[in-house]
């Protein structure tokens, strides 16, 4: 923002008429919004930002001699502090995916309004301004909160809940988030979130011992939420190489960097689930509402409440429909736990964001199921342990 206080926008576009719509659409927030440059293609809009540093960029997608996306790239590794904002008539999620992986922070669909316009402006200032004041954050000291998703269930729904609910917190709270994948034979979080991995935990523990705190972030891969993600193992083998004190070691060279820490774990009692579980201030409980997952997440609670880790635990039903005959108090009775979130059946929103990679509290958020896992965000981020509903008196309602 310049000094007399106004936001500084460049406009990068090759067709003349529509750079001079926009100025006309800004012309109404003139005492807000100033525009202080114009360039006719991408390579030119590059030097033009290098050389005036505005606050935001208007860019388009297709130009002829540098598309938009590859001079967003090089404007938002070269000059960080800028917001791009992509312009296009293409309106599918596949072009919105390739804008926010070349750094774009919104993305407009001609034609659009003057309120569209200056709304989509003051957003990504204001975004950009949060980014900044949290990079300063982090020279301070930052609590780090590790919460563990687990089940004894597999297939209940952990890495979606896990992928989520990282997206989520990072989005709502605007607080550092890393997502860590301990599924170490078969992790799908870098599936689920559509990443181009370029290193894993296997990487990580090879070169651990030269590692500091400040080093473990060049093996995190950055989504395009601001969440960053430690993925599994490339290959089922490699597993063997990580145990439970590499765990400890990489939670420990995390501590401090991110205010939370997401761990998504196999369905099993191992080494390194054990590691996750001592290490966690919370552990998210995931069941469904069939037989099977009652009986076996019943058996873990157990288990769980044997190794002194009952004052952590919170349950999550997910894939909650009680039409198919078990009902939340009779899964509360029986596992002898309150129910703390629910997750709402909706196969065609997970399904449809887990094939195209993009997790559904960023495409789906009107859905009840996105709006159940902000829930879940909202309660970590205020340290709320309250059940959804209240516990009822006890009974056997199954004989496991």
């Amino acid at each position: 923002m310049i000094g007399n206080g106004k936001i500084k926008v460049v406009i990068i576009d090759d067709s003349i008429d529509t750079v001079k719509h926009i100025k006309t659409l800004l012309e109404f927030n003139e005492k807000t919004i100033q525009v202080v440059g114009a360039a006719y293609g991408g390579k030119d809009g590059v030097k033009l930002c290098q050389k005036l540093k505005p606050d935001i960029v208007l860019m388009d997608v297709n130009m002829p001699d540098m598309d938009g996306l590859t001079a967003t790239n090089h404007i938002t590794s070269t000059l960080p502090d800028i917001g791009v904002i992509i312009m296009s008539v293409q309106s599918e999620n596949e072009y919105l995916k390739k804008a926010m992986f070349a750094g774009a922070r919104e993305y407009l669909i001609k034609p659009f309004s003057s309120d569209e316009l200056v709304s989509a402006i003051t957003k990504t200032y204001e975004v950009q301004n949060k980014r900044k004041h949290n990079i300063r954050l982090v020279d301070q000291v930052i609590q780090t909160k590790v919460i563990t998703v687990f089940s004894t269930k597999g297939g209940v729904g952990k890495t979606t809940i896990s992928t989520n609910l990282a997206v989520a917190l990072a989005r709502n709270t605007k607080k550092r988030v890393c997502l860590l994948d301990l599924d170490l034979q078969f992790g799908d979080v870098a599936v689920m979130m559509n990443l181009l991995v370029k290193n894993t935990i296997y990487d990580l523990v090879k070169d651990i011992n030269n590692l500091d705190s400040d080093l473990v972030n060049d093996y995190l891969t950055i989504h395009f939420s601001g969440v960053n993600v430690l993925p599994a193992p490339i290959k089922p083998e490699y597993a063997e190489f990580i145990d439970s004190k590499h765990v400890e070691r990489i939670l420990n060279l995390l501590n401090g960097n991110f205010h939370y820490v997401i761990i998504d774990v196999p369905a099993a009692f191992q080494d390194i689930v054990f590691a996750a579980l001592d290490n966690s201030e919370k552990i998210l409980v995931v069941s469904t509402l069939d037989l099977p997952a009652i009986k076996n997440v019943k058996v873990g609670l157990n288990i769980m409440e044997n190794l002194k880790y009952k004052e952590k635990i919170n349950i999550v039903v997910n894939k909650a429909n009680e039409q198919y005959g078990v009902n939340h108090s009779e899964f509360e009775e029986t596992v002898g736990y309150p129910i703390w979130e629910s997750i709402p059946e909706d196969s065609n929103t997970v399904v449809t964001s887990a094939n195209k990679g993009i997790p559904f509290v960023m495409s789906r958020v009107d859905t009840k199921v996105a709006r159940s896992v902000f829930r879940i965000a909202n309660k970590l981020y205020n340290n709320d342990d309250s059940p959804v509903v209240e516990k009822r008196a006890l009974w056997k309602v199954f004989q496991f």
